[in-house]
């Protein structure tokens, strides 16, 4: 798939990974639809890169509100051919501590947007991408969503967010074997400790010792090397129904 000429969603699209991707995207010629809660950084993103973006405050949770972002990409650039999924939460929360169980609800609200979220946009997305006229290849589609590599070692307080992660790996390989005969790949990413909104608030010596638990490159993963990931799953033809993990080694310990 060119990204130059195509018309792509991306879920978290006003900072972090989602940000990075969207600007790598409208740098190489692509047409952008921003799908975030923030109403604040998702406008002023779009401002800044101009007429090739826009903004559409999106609950990816909602059925309702992914719709709405969806038929507005549709109605301002023609289609839909690119769908990139970073939207996600990653609250921490012992499933039993000195306050008793976790509340089952904040359990739910991580599942909601991290699992349920992706999902949402993947079959609303490929509804539009079959609209499409197929490449060479008979290709209409591409789907990038993003795990962790928690989904794999999910540490300690992290039940929610790795059942969340764990499922979108899950579903990659069958969505893949579906949409097969719909000429659209879907392939997941899953980042290890990346710069991101998510760390942000941790303190410096923190960063430094999550650092330090990275193999080589011996840092945390930046926004613009995640972007470099999607773009190639975009472009390369044969990469589909498979997770890759983006984590410089790193095997994450339980605490």
């Amino acid at each position: 798939m060119d990204i130059k000429g195509s018309i792509a969603v991306v879920t978290g699209g006003a900072s972090g990974l989602g940000e990075a991707t969207v600007r790598s995207f409208v740098n190489d010629g692509a047409k952008v639809a921003i799908f975030d809660f923030d109403d604040k950084r998702g406008p002023s993103l779009a401002d800044e890169l101009g007429d090739a973006v826009i903004f559409c405050k999106t609950d990816v949770s909602d059925e309702q509100s992914v719709k709405d972002a969806i038929n507005k990409t549709v109605e301002t650039f023609g289609g839909i051919q690119i769908a990139v999924n970073c939207a996600g939460v990653g609250t921490a929360a012992k499933v039993l501590s000195k306050k008793g169980p976790v509340p089952i609800a904040d359990f739910n609200r991580t599942v909601q947007i991290n699992l349920i979220g992706t999902m949402n946009v993947v079959r609303l997305a490929a509804e539009q991408m079959m609209n499409t006229k197929p490449n060479a290849d008979g290709e209409k589609g591409v789907i990038v969503n993003t795990a962790s590599a928690a989904a794999y070692e999910g540490q300690i307080g992290q039940a929610a967010y790795s059942a969340s992660k764990a499922g979108v790996v899950g579903m990659t390989l069958p969505i893949a074997r579906e949409f097969a005969d719909y000429g659209i790949r879907i392939m997941t990413i899953a980042p290890g400790l990346f710069e991101t909104p998510m760390l942000a608030g941790l303190p410096e010596k923190a960063l430094k010792a999550l650092a330090n638990m990275v193999p080589f490159p011996k840092r945390l993963g930046k926004p613009s090397e995640y972007a470099m990931l999607a773009k190639h799953i975009v472009e390369n033809p044969v990469l589909n129904g498979e997770t890759i993990r983006l984590d410089s080694a790193i095997r994450m310990a339980a605490k």
